[in-house]
Parts: structure tokens; C-alpha cells; sequence
């Protein structure tokens, strides 16, 4: 069954009539409009056709109406354009806090190249403030920008009022317009202003297609420099199918706007009337009053917004924050409106549309009232029962390792604390290993080390299992043999039957039973989200501890698992991994680090860790800081697991693994065509990775081959070297 579709602000399906009407300008009329033939004459005619379709639906003129890529485009050819037009007059622009990265980003941008710039605020109601948009006014102002209607909570702004106080001022008005056409009735004449934005996927047209009205006298300076298409502001051959889908888009919302209206609303005033009378705590964000009629920003109190949407597998929605990596990320709408943390962390947006029906809606919203009620500890009808379509990604908002802190607010919080003078501490906080070290004897020392995540699989069994491993890879990585375990979980009894933590308990059973040795007990508490791990005690030979601090220059590195797997996982999580590629990830991270560290032991190795959450990059950092050295690391000698690259090329980066690239920078040299992606999958943060040895040259290659010879896929990765220029990692 399809999800229920509820996100009708971030894009609209094709209409039908549109997709058909696109078609024969596909297959035969295929002319250059631009041409003087015959083919060119057709679509010349279709593209103005289009052009007076969408100029009758702003109230414009037709030779108003330029032809972009879509919405962004549009509002960097206004913004821009004028700003660079009038130079001469001023440099100084207004907007709005509460505007789409579209507009902002155009607005740092120039005030990167000297532009002033003023964000004013808004009120509580997500209005802006019209007091403070006039004392903003300056001599040199030479635009105002403000959106018609904010795609979060929908809020109208007073545009009229805009226009008038500017327009007293001899300033142009833009109008970022792309969320209300479609929706709202939009007259340029009415409204008054000078230039409106307007994006075609927001109202069933295509995407890549947009347009820009631009008041007869406003001069522009274009952005794209070529032939002189589209009144010589925009250079390149027009874009005829998606002009014409475009065309009959808006000749469609214009015959049936008022229609297409009432039904948005009457949808959207059931599912509010459904969430506010469930008795949640629950509020909606924004004017009641004055905000588009398919739009509903709602606050559930203390719950988190992807925690929430991640349960919600049967609904498509959008999250009004995020919490990633220890950092509250806060919707800068949200924040702009004054909504506190509290609130805000758990806002979604719901947004109707023509093809949604009351009983999508109304079951749309019993799922989300049972979801908000077992977050919030509420009573609830009916609780899951079985684990058999339970999928544990999609109860938290962060994967595996890649939820730790970041490594710079852990780094920083670490050095306020003291450190306990302990003569018989071998391994403590003074460095930066996975596994503390305390002497027992001068024959004997006790390893103890302790790790928990959120779920990076799905399966309960498959998720403990790889937790368990992932926690006796620290023991390995010190030369230690593991003793026993303490298990210790977190675990959201409202949303989840007890059987599944049984088969969590019961994957890290049977995996330590592997590793031979028993879990003895544990710790569990209560809590909105599944979390798991163990806590191992291991015995070390004080003399043949391995720290990731003893690596010597000349030393060879080999790791002994391919990367990747945070990448693998953040694609699983939306679907986006084939089924053979998640299994051959999974089985990967389930596997000991045992087999490794045996092989490692019977050679004289001067440094291990093991890669985990701080990603390769991140890791080695920690190694050559320790031992005052630095890396040469070949970059496409890595072993990765299939399907990485293309996932990360496709954009599935875990927020962890980003922090580790930023974590790693400022030691770090790149190969200069080094492309983007790869540098995030060296910083990719890992769950259950491999051993990362350092070891003299003359031994290494005897040890790959041994390694080999067990059937693990190990290679060698870099080289350790004196410092150079002040970088300790030099990636080639």
C-alpha cells in the first residue's frame, strides 16, 4: 500500500492532463522556437500559448512572464537582477527572516560581495512585522523581498502593505509566490508588487519549470549571458515540453482554483480538528487565519519530529526540525516565530491537496494520534503486536554509531573534566582509545570498555548482533581477549511489544557466544527510542596492550573491513538500497573482529583501533595526534562495500559523517581532484568497522597475507610519515 501523501508543500504529482498535453512535445513537435521553420513556428506558438496561460493566472501581461528553470531561479534572476541594476542608487536589500534558503541564500551570497543587507522578524503568528520592516528602510534600499505565503506554516503575509510602504520609497517589491500559486488567488495588480516568483511542481506542473513576472519598466541585469531568449534576460533554447506542462498547469488552476480551494480546506481543517481533539499535548503554529488553505504546522510537546515521521511508514510528511549528532536543529521559521525547543522539536508539516481524500485524511490521523501518544507516554488503543513488519530504523532518528556526539562538542566537554591520578590505570581518559586498561598484576590487566547505539538494522536479532559486535571490536583492538558482558538497553515499551527487545537480547547472546563468553546481566530503563549495546570486560598481558597511539614512522596501515556502512544505512532507512547490497552490510558489521585480531597478535604491531563512528578519517586522527606523527593515506586503496559510492553520490550522508569531515579538515590535505564524495566516505561513520593496524613495512605484507588467508578482506591503506606543513593526514 502506498503511503498516504501528505506533503503537497514540497512538490505535487503531475496532473494527468498536464503529462498529456507535454507528450507530443516529446515525440513530434520538437522544433527550436527560435527557428523560422515550419517546426520552429509550432513550438514558438506553444511556448506563448503557455506564456498567456500563466500570465492570466497572476493577472499579468504577457510579455511580463519569463521562463525559468523553476522558483530558485526565478528569485536569483529577481534579486540578483536588481541588485545589480541598481548599483548605482544603493546596495542595501531587505527580506524577511522567515524566507525559503531560495531567497536567504541569494541574500548571503550578496552580502558576501558587499551588499547591506536586513532581516526583519516576525510576529508570533509567523506574520512579519510591518513596524520593523519601516524603520529597516534606508535611502539606499533598492528592494524588499518577501514571500506571499511561508512553506512551513503557511502564514500569508500582508503584501499590499508591503508594496505601499516601498513603493513610498521608490523601492521594487519580489515576491517569492511558488508556495500560494496554485492555492491562493494571485492578481500582480492587486498586490502591487514588481517582480513574483512562481515554481511549477507546486501546482501539478513539472519540475525544472518555473516562471518570474516582471513588472513592465523594472530593468534587470540577466544572469545567463548567450542568444536573447526570453526578452534577452534568460540565454538558452526554451525548455518547450516542460513550458507547455507549465501552461496547461496554470489554465487548470485557474478554471477550478475556487473548487480545488474548498476541498484543500475542508482536508485540512478535519485532520487539524482530529489532532486537537485527541487529547494530546498539541498545538498549531502560525495565523489560523491568515495562511494558506492546505497547510498545517503542528507542534506535539516533547516529542521529536523524526522519530515521530520515521514511525509514521504509512505517511509522508515533513519534519519542522531535526535532532542529529547532538545538535538541536531548529527550523529557522520556527525559531524567527519565538516557538520554544520544546515545541518546535516536534513540529511536522501536513499539506493537503486535490488528489487527497477525507479518508486518507482521517486515517492519516489516527496513525499520527496512536504514534504521539506512545511518544508521549499516553495511554494508547491498540499497541503493536509481533515484530514480524516491525522495521527498528525507523523508531529513531539517527543510525548506529553515526548518533554519537560530534567529536568537537565531545572533544570540548572532555577537557573540563579531571583527570584521577591512578597509578595502576595503564589506558584511561588521557587518550583518546575505546577501552580503558587498569594492571592487576604484572602478568594480568583488566580491559573494560562500554558502547550503545540507536538500531542500524531493522531486524531486533540482526540489530543485537551487531551491537554486541560492535562493542567487542574495542576489546580486540587492544590486544585483549573478552571475559564476559553486561547488555545495556533503552527501550520504548509504548511503542514496541516486548518480544522485540527479547530478539535484540537474543542476537547479542548468540554473537558473544561466538566470541565465547557470556552476558551476566545488564541495566534497562524506559525510553522514547530502542538503544543497545554492551559493556565487556577483556584481560591484557600488561606488556602487549595496543593503543591507537603506538603507530611509528615508516609503519604500514591495514584495515581490515570495508567502509561505508553509515552511507548504506541512511539509504536503507528511505528505501533506497537493493536488498543484496543491505545484506552483504549487515553481515559485515555482524562480523567479530576476533578472527583479525588473532592474526594480528602473532606479529609485532605498534598501534590498532578500530574504526567506528569518527569514520576512517576521523580514527586516524586520533592515531597520529597520539603518536605524534602523520599518514599518507590512498584514498582509492580503501576497501568499500558495494553500492557506497553511488549512494553518496546520490546524497545519502549521514549528519555524523559530515561532522567527522569537518572534524578532520584543518589537518588534513586532500589530493586536489580528490572528488567530494569520496572525502565523505573516508569520514563515513562506521558501525562494527574493521581493525586499522600500524606495523613495521618489512612484516606488513605477511600479515595481509595471513589475513587473506582467513577470508578477511583486508588491504593496506596508507603509510605513517613525519608531519609536513602542518597537516598530519595527506589523503592521495
Amino acid at each position: 500500500m502506498e503511503p498516504i501523501y501528505l506533503d503537497y508543500n514540497a512538490t505535487t504529482p503531475i496532473d494527468k492532463e498536464v503529462s498529456q498535453s507535454i507528450i507530443p512535445f516529446l515525440e513530434s513537435i520538437f522544433g527550436n522556437p527560435s527557428s523560422s521553420h515550419s517546426f520552429g513556428v509550432k513550438a514558438k506558438l506553444a511556448v506563448e500559448e503557455a506564456r498567456s496561460e500563466v500570465s492570466k493566472l497572476i493577472g499579468s501581461d504577457i510579455d511580463e512572464v519569463v521562463f525559468t528553470s523553476g522558483g530558485s531561479e526565478a528569485n536569483n534572476l529577481a534579486i540578483k537582477g536588481v541588485a545589480y541594476a541598481n548599483q548605482a542608487k544603493g546596495r542595501h536589500l531587505i527580506t524577511s527572516k522567515i524566507e525559503h534558503p531560495a531567497v536567504l541564500e541569494v541574500y548571503k551570497f550578496l552580502q558576501k560581495q558587499g551588499w547591506s543587507i536586513s532581516l526583519i522578524g516576525v510576529r508570533r503568528d509567523g506574520i512579519i512585522n510591518l513596524d520593523e520592516l519601516e524603520a529597516a528602510i534606508r535611502p539606499d534600499t533598492v528592494l524588499i523581498s518577501v514571500m506571499h505565503s511561508n512553506n512551513e506554516t503557511g502564514a500569508l503575509q500582508p503584501i499590499r502593505e508591503v508594496c505601499e510602504l516601498a513603493h513610498a520609497k521608490n523601492i521594487l517589491v519580489h515576491c517569492d509566490a511558488a508556495q500560494s500559486v496554485g492555492k491562493e488567488q494571485i492578481d500582480v495588480r492587486e498586490l502591487g508588487v514588481d517582480l513574483l516568483s512562481v515554481a511549477g511542481h507546486k501546482f501539478y506542473a513539472p519540475k525544472g519549470i518555473g516562471a518570474l513576472y516582471i513588472r513592465r519598466g523594472v530593468t534587470l541585469e540577466k544572469l545567463i549571458h548567450g542568444a536573447d531568449h526570453e526578452r534577452n534576460l534568460r540565454a538558452g533554447t526554451e525548455n518547450v515540453p516542460e513550458i507547455v506542462g507549465l501552461g496547461r498547469a496554470a489554465r487548470i488552476v485557474r478554471q477550478g482554483l475556487e473548487e480545488h480551494r474548498a476541498h484543500m480546506r475542508l482536508l485540512r481543517d478535519r485532520l487539524s480538528s482530529l489532532l486537537l481533539g485527541a487529547g494530546l499535548e498539541v498545538r498549531v503554529n502560525g495565523s489560523e487565519e491568515q495562511r494558506l488553505v492546505n497547510t498545517l504546522s503542528v507542534s506535539f510537546y516533547g516529542v521529536e519530529a523524526n522519530t515521530l515521521l520515521s514511525e509514521l511508514s504509512g505517511i509522508a510528511a515533513s519534519a519542522g526540525a531535526a535532532c542529529h549528532s547532538g545538535d538541536v536543529k531548529m527550523s529557522h521559521v520556527l525559531e524567527a516565530m519565538g516557538v520554544e525547543p520544546e515545541w518546535a522539536m516536534g513540529t511536522i508539516r501536513l499539506s493537503t491537496g486535490r488528489l487527497l481524500t477525507i479518508e486518507e485524511v482521517e486515517l492519516a490521523a489516527n496513525q499520527i494520534i496512536e504514534a504521539v501518544r506512545r511518544l508521549q507516554g499516553k495511554p494508547i488503543e491498540r499497541k503493536i503486536e509481533g515484530n514480524h513488519t516491525i522495521k527498528l530504523t525507523h523508531y529513531t532518528h539517527g543510525l548506529g554509531c553515526a548518533c554519537k556526539l560530534r567529536p568537537q562538542m565531545l572533544e570540548q566537554v572532555l577537557k573540563g573534566i579531571p583527570i584521577y591520578d591512578c597509578p595502576s590505570l595503564l589506558v584511561g581518559p588521557e587518550t583518546s582509545d575505546d577501552a580503558a586498561v587498569y594492571k592487576l598484576t604484572d602478568e594480568m590487566a583488566l580491559v573494560e570498555t562500554l558502547d550503545f547505539f540507536t538500531p542500524i538494522a531493522d531486524d531486533p536479532y540482526r540489530f543485537g548482533q551487531i551491537a554486541a559486535a560492535n562493542a567487542l571490536s574495542d576489546i580486540y583492538a587492544m590486544g585483549a581477549k573478552p571475559l564476559f558482558a553486561l547488555n545495556i538497553a533503552a527501550f520504548p515499551s509504548q511503542r514496541l511489544p516486548a518480544s522485540v527487545l527479547a530478539d535484540i537480547l537474543r542476537g547479542a547472546s548468540d554473537k558473544a557466544a561466538e566470541a565465547g563468553i557470556p552476558i551476566v546481566g545488564g541495566h534497562t530503563v524506559d525510553d522514547t527510542e530502542p538503544k543497545f549495546g554492551l559493556a565487556v570486560t577483556g584481560l591484557v598481558h600488561p606488556e602487549k596492550i595496543l593503543t591507537n597511539s603506538g603507530a611509528k614512522i615508516g609503519d604500514i596501515l591495514i584495515l581490515t573491513k570495508p567502509i561505508g556502512s553509515g552511507i548504506i544505512a541512511t539509504a536503507g532507512k528511505q528505501g533506497a538500497v537493493s536488498d543484496e547490497h543491505m545484506t552483504l552490510c549487515l553481515d559485515n558489521m555482524a562480523t567479530l573482529n576476533r578472527e583479525a585480531a588473532e592474526v594480528m597478535m602473532a606479529y609485532n604491531v605498534n598501534g590498532c583501533t578500530d574504526v567506528t563512528g569518527f569514520g576512517l578519517l576521523g580514527h586516524l586522527k586520533e592515531m597520529v595526534e597520539g603518536a605524534g606523527v602523520a599518514v599518507e593515506l590512498s584514498a582509492y586503496d580503501v576497501p568499500v562495500l558495494p553500492g557506497v559510492q553511488s549512494l553518496a553520490q546520490a546524497g545519502f550522508i549521514p549528519g555524523g559523517t559530515k561532522d567527522n569531515l569537518a572534524f578532520v579538515e584543518s589537518i588534513t590535505r586532500f589530493k586536489a581532484d580528490l572528488p567530494e564524495v569520496m572525502k565523505y566516505i573516508l569520514a563515513d561513520a562506521q558501525t562494527s568497522g574493521g581493525l586499522l593496524i600500524a606495523l613495521p613495512e618489512e612484516r606488513a605484507y605477511d600479515l595481509l597475507t595471513d589475513l587473506k588467508k582467513r577470508a578477511i578482506a583486508a588491504a593496506v591503506v596508507g603509510k605513517i610519515t613525519e608531519e609536513s606543513g602542518g597537516y598530519r593526514i595527506i589523503v592521495k
